[in-house]
């Protein structure tokens, strides 16, 4: 059975002490109705705070980027075998800002997932399209494409160790989020992608986030719809208060 899900990428944002604090109050939180909960925070936070929250498994930490190597002369990169020395056990890939500020393309993407894989990380593949693709009706084809070209390679029992967010870059940091309906067709349109490549047992057990522009005020409405198993949470997921509501958004 797929998990509940809700994750907060914090993205360039806290320093160390104001990221403790902010895991510190996240970590106390047990009345939420997610399955687990997933902290991205920055690379320079991963050690201490997987630390911090390694007493409760409930709770788990992922880097939000790294590198499609193993080692060697790639000043400021980081490795998936150090992100797995921090404690962490996640990794985003495919993040859109990745995609459209450092130019990663499929192949860069499909290479980290092999890193991350070599070191038992799991990976949070996004994906989603702009804005021009949605006004033209053809956010279907994009999205589909990303899938082949970004995860079709991954063998059936590779997906025990990939969740797939959705994030519509039009609603991503706008104030502009999809509709509950737009959500739910979009992700309903991922899981039959995944069932007529793969399997329907592998489609219905592989968990589906919904990431752009999610609060406390409108997560119970999209995390209701049939096919969306939680959330990719970005502003609201830096106010402890907030991110709260939305992990106790689930029914």
């Amino acid at each position: 059975m797929r998990k509940k899900i809700a994750a907060g990428n914090w993205k360039m944002n806290t320093d160390l002490s104001s990221g403790i604090d902010l895991a510190t109050a996240i970590n106390k939180l047990d009345d939420f109705t997610a399955d687990f909960i997933i902290l991205c925070p920055p690379a320079t936070h991963l050690q201490t705070i997987a630390s911090l929250t390694s007493n409760n498994d409930r709770l788990h930490i992922a880097a939000q980027n790294l590198a499609a190597t193993e080692k060697g002369a790639y000043t400021g990169e980081v490795s998936a075998s150090m992100i797995k020395s921090t404690g962490a056990s996640h990794v985003l890939v495919g993040h859109s800002e990745r995609r459209a500020l450092f130019n990663e393309g499929e192949d860069v993407l499909k290479a980290k997932i092999t890193q991350a894989f070599n070191q038992q990380l799991k990976v949070i593949f996004c994906l989603g399209e702009p804005l021009d693709i949605r006004e033209a009706g053809s956010h279907e084809v994009y999205v589909q494409t990303q899938l082949q070209n970004g995860l079709f390679h991954l063998t059936e029992n590779d997906f025990d160790n990939i969740i797939i967010a959705y994030e519509p870059i039009w609603a991503i940091g706008t104030g502009v989020t999809a509709s509950p309906e737009q959500a739910e067709s979009m992700h309903a349109f991922i899981r039959n992608c995944l069932k007529e490549h793969y399997n329907a047992e592998l489609a219905a057990t592989t968990s589906i986030l919904y990431g752009g522009s999610v609060q406390p005020g409108n997560a119970q409405a999209i995390f209701g719809q049939a096919n969306v198993d939680g959330g990719l949470v970005g502003g609201a997921s830096l106010d402890a208060d907030s991110f709260s509501a939305i992990c106790r958004s689930f029914s």
